[in-house]
């Protein structure tokens, strides 16, 4: 490849949220910015995590000189354990994100300890013919920084994500003056959030948060349970903020919340009262008013913290008449059917839940409005543009947004899908071609599992342990079990003891149901978690074989 080249070429996040990878190349060397993961559609059976390929990555490893990380939300460092065990490259990101990569790692066996590169914003570092300075942005996590990288053909500005918060909490302003000078001298290429193009105006600040939560911490006379992203430091720590102004002691519920406040109170990025912390087994000894709780779970994810809770199946906390539930995040699409079954169970039980959208608002987006992308374009005046993460439509209507710019200098936007090749030379700026790029599909968390379709996952796990239907019959009024549940299977070998074997495994179905409350029996979606976990448990530890499980439900 020739020296006077600079290619820029998205792995995923094109086209679809999630995936977030971008490799830039000059000759023989190559920087990547960001690793992220996705979350399965429902019609991935069985897959937990989608990863971007690695294909032309692993093709050339050997050019690949750093992974730069602009912040630390799943869709952009979801896959880094996944890459480090292929490639092992040093890693450089914010104290913050690189903290959340190290806690993923925790579940990974790497081969070699990771390189991270601990860098603050207004730094500069140099990466083969690549010089790199981080800028930092406001978002809806701590520690973002977009990316100013110099390359021998020009400036390239990557935004990471972003909006233009005027009043962050933390007093941490986007740095737009760094931007802006960036601009004046002369920007070759700008990638750009597109997440929220096609909402006009101008995006919350986090601040716009805090009167709906203090009228609700002002107003409530028992106990206040808020669920928010655990990435969400700002919001975590207006809850911690209101419970002590409110005489309120607090207890943290769910893994990933436990952990991330952890990490961002050791890095002193939250700032937690003291005596203000209370164990989760003690939240139901207190008097109801003098306790909120901060737990995991907004997408009401199946066994997550709240899912748990809302059915009375936590073994710390449940939710009682009275209650106040405040679920302090966007309901994600697709996501919609689990969230408004939780808020049904935790309803009935006669909790006031709160979400949605309501003015003051409970949530507030992390993504830059049109008014804020458009700002964004008019301060970089880049000579080429091309919109980043969002499915095509946000794309295209973010390069839209640019068309104004064509008198200021603005040659061309490229709306690319993930794997084209943007090439830029002394010539310009053109398409040219495209590099392999797909889908990873990994189940149960583990690299040893990784399968690259799901057809092929599928078809491989029904040739080598087949498939087993449990098929319970449920009344849908009482959650009864109408009949003992029946279990087919298809190509999976049983004992020699079959019928045995398949008594207990009908047994395990029928403990599972009677150990389950009415209100997990009559959720779906809980109650053939449930049931897949047990039996998969079982017919493992009894045959070391792991056939493809699919609890079937019968209403009657």
């Amino acid at each position: 490849m020739s020296d006077h080249k600079l290619q820029v070429i998205p792995l995923g996040g094109l086209g679809e949220f999630g995936m977030n990878m971008t490799a830039i190349r000059y000759g023989d060397d190559i920087v990547l910015v960001d690793c992220g993961m996705m979350f399965p559609d429902a019609e991935l059976l069985g897959v937990d995590l989608v990863m971007p390929d690695l294909s032309y990555l692993k093709e050339n490893q050997e050019f690949i000189r750093a992974l730069i990380l602009t912040h630390g939300h799943e869709d952009h460092i979801g896959a880094v354990p996944y890459f480090l065990t292929e490639i092992s490259v040093p890693v450089y990101g914010t104290d913050f994100t690189l903290a959340l990569v190290d806690r993923r790692l925790e579940e990974y066996e790497l081969e070699s300890e990771p390189r991270f590169v601990q860098v603050k914003p207004k730094q500069m570092v140099e990466i083969g013919p690549f010089k790199i300075e981080f800028i930092h942005v406001t978002h809806s996590i701590v520690s973002a920084v977009a990316l100013a990288i110099t390359t021998p053909l020009g400036v390239i500005v990557h935004t990471g994500d972003f909006k233009v918060d005027p009043t962050p909490t933390d007093n941490e302003l986007f740095d737009l003056h760094t931007l802006a000078e960036y601009g004046r001298r002369g920007v070759l290429l700008l990638l750009s959030d597109s997440t929220n193009s096609d909402r006009p105006g101008y995006t919350e600040s986090e601040r716009a948060v805090h009167p709906r939560m203090e009228e609700i911490f002002a107003r409530a006379n028992r106990r206040i349970v808020v669920s928010c992203f655990s990435s969400s430091i700002h919001r975590i720590q207006l809850v911690l903020n209101l419970a002590e102004e409110y005489g309120r002691r607090v207890a943290v519920i769910g893994r990933s919340m436990v952990s991330v406040t952890e990490i961002a109170h050791s890095l002193g990025l939250l700032d937690i009262p003291d005596g203000i912390l209370l164990r989760p087994q003690d939240a139901m000894e207190m008097a109801p008013d003098k306790v909120a709780v901060l737990i995991s779970g907004t997408q009401g994810e199946p066994m997550s913290a709240l899912a748990r809770v809302a059915v009375d199946n936590h073994k710390h906390v449940s939710v009682a008449q009275g209650d106040t539930v405040v679920l302090s995040a966007r309901i994600i699409p697709g996501n919609e059917k689990p969230i408004y079954r939780m808020i049904d169970h935790m309803s009935r039980r006669g909790a006031d839940v709160l979400y949605g959208t309501m003015n003051p608002p409970l949530h507030v987006s992390g993504h830059a409005s049109v008014e804020e992308m458009k700002l964004v374009l008019n301060l970089v005046r880049p000579r080429y543009f091309m919109p980043i993460h969002g499915e095509f439509r946000q794309l295209s209507k973010h390069a839209h947004l640019a068309d104004h710019l064509r008198f200021a200098g603005l040659e061309e936007t490229f709306i690319m899908d993930s794997g084209e090749v943007l090439e830029i030379d002394g010539h310009g700026a053109r398409k040219a071609g495209t590099v392999p790029v797909g889908r990873v599909c990994i189940d149960s968390g583990s690299i040893e599992d990784v399968v690259e379709e799901v057809v092929i996952r599928d078809r491989r796990h029904l040739s080598e342990d087949g498939i087993v239907l449990p098929i319970i019959a449920i009344n849908r009024h009482t959650g009864r079990m109408e009949n003992f549940p029946e279990i087919v299977s298809r190509g999976f070998a049983l004992a020699e003891d079959g019928s045995e074997f398949m008594q207990a495994a009908r047994q395990i179905v029928a403990k599972t149901l009677e150990s389950s409350s009415q209100e997990e029996k009559t959720d779906w979606g809980v109650i053939k978690e449930k049931i897949r976990a047990d039996l998969k448990r079982y017919i493992t530890k009894e045959t070391s074989r792991r056939p493809l499980i699919m609890p079937v439900i019968l209403e009657i």
